[in-house]
């Protein structure tokens, strides 16, 4: 048995099983925080479903071998699944090369046939922590607009089977190619621009706003698909409102994608 590090809704371990037949590598994750499950009780049945789903997904992911999602087996909801080879990379030494590749693999996610009629259910942003403007905001009434658009009604049509929880810390890599996609359990039917902007997050964080800047244009290069600001807006407000520290840099990030997506909105 061997634990994973990074896991923020689970716990997740790798098991080897041995018996009369070949050795054969598991991943065994549990649902172990009481909040997340009384949240979301359904959420291992969920995950158990669209992982029977994603063989209709012309990328590597894995596949379900046995779910508890109540925890009367496991003593928590827990999902077994089979094991995707390769490995998370956070520093890749050609960083455009790497751009490329996560650019790549969204479309093949999106155009798997899934929708809302195989269970999958629809996109829904988060909310923040709180509705109050976070105090390192200079412009107030820019969050004050995000809110009101947050509310309104969904700008964005595009209805396409999506991760949801898209970004390098659940792609693998081998050789500077990837592997698989894991962490299925936020799938959702929702736009296209809802897992661009979630990776795009993540690489502000990480290598800065003109790095999730070129991934954008990547992105749009190769699929020739509009990037509609409703998306990246309402999920804004949810990274806005995180209570969690910021570096000064990544705060005055985030105002300004704000300022831009609210000024594509218009009103």
């Amino acid at each position: 048995m061997r634990a994973f590090k990074g896991g923020s809704s689970s716990s997740i371990h790798s098991l080897r099983l041995e018996g009369k037949n070949c050795p054969q590598t598991v991943v065994l994750r549990r649902y172990v925080l009481e909040e997340l499950n009384a949240e979301e009780p359904d959420i291992a049945e969920r995950e158990a479903r669209v992982l029977q789903l994603l063989e209709r997904v012309d990328v590597p992911t894995p596949g379900l071998l046995a779910v508890d999602p109540t925890g009367r087996h496991a003593g928590v909801p827990t999902i077994v699944m089979t094991r995707v080879g390769g490995r998370l990379d956070w520093a890749p030494t050609d960083l455009d090369g790497w751009l490329h590749q996560l650019a790549w693999v969204l479309p093949e996610i999106h155009a798997a046939s899934i929708n809302a009629a195989d269970g999958v259910r629809e996109f829904t942003p988060y909310a923040p922590e709180s509705w109050e403007p976070p105090g390192w905001l200079t412009n107030k009434v820019l969050w004050e607009r995000a809110v009101e658009v947050f509310h309104g009604p969904r700008l964005d049509p595009d209805r396409v089977f999506i991760h949801r929880d898209y970004h390098p810390g659940n792609v693998l890599w081998r050789r500077g190619r990837v592997t698989g996609v894991v962490d299925w359990q936020a799938a959702s039917i929702g736009p296209r621009a809802a897992d661009v902007w979630h990776c795009r997050a993540n690489l502000i964080g990480r290598f800065g706003i003109d790095v999730a800047d070129r991934f954008l244009h990547l992105w749009q290069a190769h699929t020739g698909d509009p990037y509609h600001p409703w998306a990246e807006t309402v999920m804004l407000v949810d990274a806005l409102g995180w209570a969690a520290p910021r570096t000064h840099q990544e705060g005055a990030d985030l105002e300004q994608l704000l300022a831009r997506r609210l000024a594509e909105i218009g009103g």
